[in-house]
């Protein structure tokens, strides 16, 4: 893994090993970015705070092995990567102005799949961890992770089921709270419905009535024009010797009818006087039809304003023609039904939700029970841990009990009792530490110190990597209060993980790191920085000056030294 400008890091190279490594340093000198750098590379929160000082970006590469057909390897290369004889590609890189990027195998690609790998990749554990274990909703996450499928099945189908229960309650409670609203919805809408249907409006009428009230407000004036137009078109009865024009054209046409055989435009023209004597005669008859049609009936009149009148109520209320009325009235109609539909809708709704609440309750049972038969099992493996830890005597249990709730209330029925649920079941898993014989088993929040607060984690960790095994573990001072032969164990225990997995640990204990294959040496620089060369392996002679600076904070001490050599030879002997 190489990392650039990242917090104290200017410029180093980190070299892990297949086994145990060890990565240690003074306080302050970088250790913690190594995780970071990791962090980063397994789709971490990019901080921009940790880019260093001065620097555009910090970029992290690392350089994964990885089998062919393992889980990782096969979502990269469904991503688009591309792996090399096995090895696989993944940098990440961090602008000063909080702007991530990710790339892999050789292909750009979103952070999150950087996350997708990292499941199937490393377990990170840290003193944050610790205190997450301490939550009981994290202990429980613990237990079914430990269960594997006895708990993932049934939690499966009692997550859907709890899921499609929110929703159903929601509806219910929504029906239910707003009954009142929408009685009061629902009395308008029939009002309404009921005053355009007593009206029987239909479509266009407002139009035709508009411009018949125009024809009808308007009709002696109309019959006026009709008469005086026909007299001039086809004569006038009371003066049967004025002039009209039909008798004019028809001279015209007779004139050129006589002489049409001479020439052909004239009778062209003669043909146009006769088509033009035959629309002018049509006209006149439709305006004598027109003018003996037209009657100027007051009573009419009065019908077509009472009914627009009648039309306008409408379109005032509910729409701004007649089509916009009668489209609201389809709509409302719709809504009416769906809101008439209400009672029927909440018994339906109930019914269901009772069902789901029945099955929730049985699908809880199931997960209780294999809860229960994971928990002795789990118990048993961190205890025995423990024994391999310095903690001969301690004993780990697992409690798990349900809150029984007022009848009434929202719950569901376990074994004759109504207890609370949640998203997970009805369980609350708790994990108990006896340190020692007689002592009662206390929450380990209560009854661990922090030296066996770490190494239950520690216990806790390695049962999971029996169960559900990775290819790296990666511990960041989990050994924090622990010293003297409870650190050896520890390291013993974390070099005995290590022949079936990596395993990487940061560390400020020299029995810890005597047990590591690979020691990492971080230093600064006199600038305050991590270089190239600020990240050693040490072997031999470096590496026993560096346990005795653990030891005694003296390299060249020679009880340090001595006790410095006789660790690494206990570990090469025991471990």
């Amino acid at each position: 893994m190489r990392i650039r400008s990242l917090g104290v890091i200017d410029d180093a190279v980190v070299e892990l090993s297949p086994g145990f490594t060890a990565v240690t340093g003074e306080t302050g000198a970088g250790k913690t970015m190594v995780v970071t750098s990791l962090g980063l590379l397994l789709g971490g929160r990019a901080d921009p705070a940790l880019v260093r000082i001065g620097a555009k970006s910090a970029v992290v590469e690392g350089r994964l092995t990885l089998a062919s057909a393992s889980p990782a390897a096969v979502r990269a290369e469904e991503a688009g990567a591309e792996l090399d004889d096995g090895a696989l590609l993944i940098s990440r890189t961090v602008s000063a102005e909080g702007r991530s990027r990710a790339h892999v195998g050789g292909r750009s690609a979103p952070v999150g799949l950087l996350g997708e790998l990292a499941d199937d990749l490393v377990a990170v554990h840290g003193q944050t961890d610790q205190q997450g274990l301490l939550r009981p909703a994290r202990q429980r996450q613990a237990l079914d992770r430990y269960a594997g499928d006895a708990v993932a099945v049934p939690l499966a189908k009692y997550t859907a089921a709890h899921r499609r229960l929110r929703t159903v309650a929601t509806e219910l409670d929504e029906l239910t709270t707003r009954a009142r609203e929408r009685a009061q919805e629902a009395d308008l809408l029939r009002f309404g419905l009921d005053e355009i249907a007593a009206a029987e409006p239909l479509p266009g009428e407002d139009v035709e009535l508009a411009a018949e009230a125009e024809r009808l407000g308007h009709a002696e004036a109309l019959a006026s024009a009709a008469t005086a137009a026909h007299g001039a078109l086809a004569g006038d009865p009371v003066d049967p010797e004025g002039v009209d024009a039909t008798t004019l054209v028809a001279g015209a046409h007779r004139a050129l009818e006589a002489v049409r055989g001479h020439d052909r435009e004239l009778a062209a023209l003669a043909d146009r006087l006769g088509e033009l004597g035959i629309l002018m005669a049509d006209v006149a008859t439709e305006l004598a039809s027109y003018a003996d049609g037209l009657d100027a009936d007051p009573l009419r009149l009065a019908a077509v304003e009472e009914r627009r009148a009648a039309l306008t109520h409408l379109t005032r209320k509910y729409g701004e023609d007649l089509t916009a009325v009668l489209a609201w009235s389809e709509e409302s109609a719709a809504r009416l039904a769906e809101l008439d539909g209400d009672d029927d809708k909440i018994a339906e709704l109930t019914a269901e939700r009772d069902a789901l609440r029945a099955e929730l309750g049985e699908l809880a049972q199931q997960l209780t029970d294999a809860r229960a038969e994971s928990a002795e099992r789990f118990a048993a493996a961190v205890t025995a841990e423990l024994g391999e830890l310095a903690m001969p005597h301690a004993r780990v249990s697992v409690a798990l009990h349900q809150s029984e709730v007022p009848e009434g209330a929202d719950g569901i029925v376990m074994g004759g009792r109504t207890v609370a649920y949640g998203p997970a079941g009805a369980d609350e898993v708790e994990i108990l530490l006896a340190p020692h014989p007689g002592a009662p088993p206390r929450p380990i929040a209560k009854g661990a110190s922090g030296g066996e607060l770490s190494r239950v984690m520690l216990a806790v960790e390695v049962v999971f990597a029996g169960s559900d095994p990775v290819p790296t573990y990666l511990f960041d001072e989990v050994d924090a209060g622990v010293g003297g032969k409870a650190a050896v164990e520890v390291g013993r225990r974390l070099a005995r993980l290590a022949k079936s997995a990596q395993v990487v640990v940061v560390t400020h204990l020299p029995q810890v790191a005597a047990f590591a294959d690979r020691q990492l040496l971080v230093e600064k620089t006199n600038d305050g920085s991590v270089t190239r060369s600020g990240v050693t392996v040490l072997e031999g002679e470096d590496r026993v000056r560096e346990l005795s600076r653990m030891l005694a904070g003296q390299e060249d001490s020679e009880t340090a030294r001595a006790h410095a050599e006789e660790l690494l030879e206990t570990a090469r002997t025991s471990a």
